[in-house]
């Protein structure tokens, strides 16, 4: 079970995926586009920023494997 603590001592209790064990801590930003998660999910301006896509349909259209940006990502 992992857990997300805010600033006002709120606990939001969930199954965590990714990183296995990884501990993680930033400021919780949001995403609302229908489009364009792809772009938002390997954006370095979101370093250090938990990032939430709000859409209820994010995933649909998944995630194009061969294409790279000007960082590698």
């Amino acid at each position: 079970m992992g857990c997300l603590v805010l600033q006002d001592g709120s606990v939001l209790r969930g199954r965590p995926f990714g990183a296995a064990g990884a501990t993680a801590a930033g400021e919780v930003v949001f995403q609302t586009g229908m489009v364009g998660y792809p772009e938002a999910l390997t954006d370095p301006s979101y370093k250090a920023q938990i990032l939430v896509l709000t859409y209820p349909l994010v995933g649909n259209y998944g995630v194009p494997r061969d294409e790279t940006d000007p960082f590698g990502l």
